[in-house]
C-alpha cells in the first residue's frame, strides 16, 4: 500500500531493467543513457529498479531529457542506494513487492545487459504475457551482443524442446537500437492502449483527451 500511494501519479510509465555494475565510462551505460532520453522526449515516466549502473544510466537520461524519473529501490548489503537522478523514489525491503511496483504502472519493458536481477525481472515479465495475466506488453531486449546467446537458447533449446509455444520466443524483441526500441514501444502503446499525442510541449502522452 506505501508503494501505491507514492508511484500512484507517476504517469505513463516504461520499466528499463539493467545491472547495477557498468559504470559510467562503459558503452552500456550510454547506451542506457540514451534510451532514457528518447523515452522521455516521447513522453514517458522512466521507470527502474532506482540504483547505480544502467539503471541510473536511463534515469539520468531521462532526467536530462526534461522528461520524469523514478526508482523502485530495494534494500540490499551492497551495491543498491539510490541513484542521484530520480524525482521520486521508494525503497523496498522484498523483491515481490518491489516487482508488483516495477509492474503495475509499465506499458511497456526495457532490458539493457543485466545479471540474475535483470533475468528475474524479465522472464517473469515474459511469463505474465505468455499465460495472459498481461496482455501484449512489449519487451524490448537492447544489446544484441549481450542478449544473443540467451535469445538463441530460448529459439533453439525451449522452443524446439516444446516447453514454450511457437510464437513465444517472439516476445522477446532484440536490438542495438534505442531509437529502434522506443519506436517498438511508441506503436504498441498507440496501438494497443489508445495513446496518442497531445497539443502540449515536450510531446507528452496523455489518454482519452
Amino acid at each position: 500500500m506505501r508503494g501505491f500511494r507514492a508511484l500512484h501519479f507517476v504517469g505513463l510509465c516504461v520499466t528499463v531493467f539493467g545491472s547495477a555494475r557498468f559504470k559510467a565510462d562503459h558503452p552500456y551505460y550510454e547506451l542506457g543513457r540514451e534510451l532514457g532520453s528518447r523515452l522521455a522526449r516521447v513522453g514517458f515516466t522512466v521507470m527502474t529498479g532506482g540504483g547505480p549502473g544502467l539503471m541510473e544510466a536511463a534515469n539520468r537520461g531521462a532526467r536530462e531529457a526534461g522528461g520524469r524519473s523514478i526508482g523502485c529501490n530495494i534494500e540490499l548489503p551492497r551495491e543498491q542506494q539510490p541513484n542521484a537522478y530520480l524525482d521520486r523514489w521508494i525503497t523496498f525491503r522484498h523483491f515481490y513487492v518491489r516487482k508488483v511496483m516495477l509492474v503495475k504502472y509499465a506499458y511497456a519493458f526495457i532490458a539493457l545487459p543485466g545479471g540474475f536481477g535483470t533475468l528475474d525481472e524479465m522472464f517473469e515479465i515474459a511469463t505474465l504475457v505468455q499465460t495472459g495475466k498481461v496482455h501484449e506488453f512489449p519487451i524490448v531486449l537492447v544489446g544484441r551482443d549481450y542478449w544473443r546467446p540467451l535469445t538463441a537458447f530460448v529459439r533453439n533449446r525451449l522452443l524446439v524442446e516444446g516447453t514454450i509455444d511457437p510464437g513465444d520466443e517472439q516476445r522477446l524483441r532484440l536490438t542495438d537500437s534505442p531509437a529502434e526500441a522506443v519506436e517498438w514501444v511508441t506503436a504498441v502503446a498507440m496501438r494497443r492502449f489508445g495513446l496518442t499525442y497531445g497539443p502540449r510541449a515536450r510531446r507528452r502522452w496523455y489518454l482519452g483527451e
